[in-house]
């Protein structure tokens, strides 16, 4: 039997990132897309011939990396921008994801920022879960720990799917907005005592 896979996923600045370190410390393994994505914008990285085909050199830092700061403007300036950067990423970060899940001991943590913008990753996982808070705590705690502006984070929340659209898709969600790391991860554990194979 193949082992649960939950797909993990909120919007900037959710507490997304601290329910993955929880579910990794209950002994899931963690599949990272914003990690792969890095790894493929890296120097020698296996996207960069095609982003720079692209975009040209302009958005390529002198070791051979993806320049973020410049990539992030443009592709959250112009949509048609961001999509091409999108349908380079997003097919390899899927392939990538899958092996290293394939490849995992027991239960999978998908971390995914798009997933509810995505056609594909629903099927890919048994399980969504959705970190949800309200766009000022988002702004608030990504401005706390960044050097963002108030405008950069809501044109990165501006180009994610709504709260409403996340929840939509979930099998479960949980309002991270007022409550402590305490109580966060209790009702991580329930979700996850719920989805998980009873011992027969």
């Amino acid at each position: 039997m193949r082992h649960l896979r939950i797909g993990l996923t909120g919007g900037l600045g959710s507490g997304k990132s601290t329910v993955a370190a929880h579910l990794v410390s209950r002994g899931l393994t963690l599949v990272d897309a914003d990690a792969i994505a890095r790894e493929l914008t890296g120097p020698s990285g296996g996207a960069m011939a095609s982003i720079r085909t692209l975009f040209g050199d302009g958005v390529i830092a002198s070791d051979g990396s993806l320049q973020r700061e410049h990539m992030r403007a443009l592709a959250f300036g112009d949509a048609s921008a961001r999509r091409r950067l999108e349908s380079v990423l997003h097919p390899i970060i899927g392939v990538e994801a899958q092996a290293r899940a394939a490849a995992a001991p027991g239960a999978v943590v998908f971390d995914v920022p798009l997933l509810a913008e995505s056609e594909h990753w629903r099927d890919r996982v048994d399980r969504v879960l959705v970190i949800d808070c309200t766009e000022a705590t988002q702004i608030a705690r990504v401005q706390s720990r960044s050097q963002w502006t108030e405008d950069a984070a809501r044109a990165v929340i501006a180009s994610q799917a709504i709260r409403s659209a996340r929840r939509a898709v979930a099998d479960a969600w949980i309002f991270n907005d007022g409550i402590d790391l305490t109580q966060l991860s209790r009702e991580v554990d329930a979700i996850l005592a719920n989805w998980q194979p009873r011992p027969r």
